[in-house]
């Protein structure tokens, strides 16, 4: 792109004010064209972002909307052509899933059992179209309390890979996230990778969500549920998390160790009850009440897990 030469008042100039008021707007097209930055590589893009203070733009399906009809504030750092940070590679004891990787590459590409419940929300998020632009990491940083990755990545026991000029670092998903749009990501660090260790990789995994209509639309409430069963037949690994009925997704470390031991078969689901869902609190809004939602969620708990039972 060319930048535009910004010239001072001549002496001569017939119109010195005129010519005063060209300058600034050209001196105010030069500040917009430095507003944009599309680096090629993470190393170039965390140098830009650390310098810049520059908002992170990746698929733009959550960056755009959030505009409304309003230009951006401040520089923009698009990181889209960052080619080392797309796709899904299996390494010795993690699938690392780049931060860049679209909702329908994660659909398409051959995965563990264990992912089941994570390709069932990844085909919840927003339409086709969304899937094909909107990227893993950027549903993570958006950190809403009704984000459909989250409940089934915290069954997975995903971590956080942040990178910025001083390195990298990782955080558990379940600490990465800390509230309503609110995560531990500094201002000059990008979500790299996302890891999943490989523990249960032959575990049943299930995602259910509970919505006004069926497709395009806000939970009410969503459960994700894992359960790995051993040669006897019993639960000897169980996860499950809940979203869209606290400020985070949130897992039941009660109930999952109550489920261990369990007969992993029909009838699992009865093993969870109300008292689990004490550690939530839910809101009521415009698509259901709080008690519905907690309702709800102790239903969709006990159908997750019948669910990975029938399928364990």
């Amino acid at each position: 792109m060319v930048t535009p030469e910004v010239h001072h008042p001549h002496p001569c100039c017939t119109n010195p004010t005129a010519c005063i008021r060209i300058t600034i707007q050209a001196r105010a097209l030069v500040s917009r064209i430095r507003l944009y930055f599309r680096p090629h590589t993470l190393s170039e893009a965390v140098d830009v972002l650390a310098s810049s203070n520059g908002q992170i733009l990746a698929g733009g399906t959550d960056f755009f909307p959030a505009l409304g009809d309003r230009p951006a504030l401040g520089p923009v750092v698009d990181i889209s052509r960052l080619k080392e940070l797309r796709g899904i590679e299996h390494e010795l004891r993690y699938i690392r899933v780049g931060g860049l990787t679209t909702w329908t590459e994660l659909i398409k590409t051959p995965l563990p059992r264990c992912f089941d419940g994570l390709k069932a929300a990844a085909r919840e998020i927003g339409s086709v179209q969304i899937q094909n632009r909107a990227t893993v990491a950027g549903n993570l940083c958006n950190a809403s309390p009704a984000a459909d990755s989250v409940p089934p990545l915290l069954t997975l026991d995903a971590e956080v890979e942040l990178t910025s000029r001083a390195g990298t670092r990782r955080l558990p998903l379940a600490e990465f996230i800390t509230g309503n749009r609110k995560t531990r990501r500094q201002p000059w660090e990008i979500v790299s990778n996302v890891f999943v260790p490989r523990t249960a990789e032959d575990a049943a995994s299930v995602f259910l969500k509970l919505g006004a209509r069926r497709y395009l639309v806000i939970s009410i409430a969503m459960v994700a549920a894992l359960v790995q069963k051993d040669s006897a037949g019993r639960v000897n690994a169980a996860r499950v998390s809940i979203g869209a009925c606290s400020a985070v997704a949130r897992r039941l470390p009660a109930l999952e160790q109550r489920l261990l031991g369990a007969p992993a078969a029909a009838g699992l689901g009865a093993v969870a009850t109300a008292d689990d869902l004490v550690v939530l609190s839910p809101i009521t809004d415009v698509r259901a009440t709080a008690a519905y939602r907690q309702d709800a969620a102790l239903t969709l708990v006990q159908r997750a897990l019948d669910a990975c039972a029938g399928s364990a």
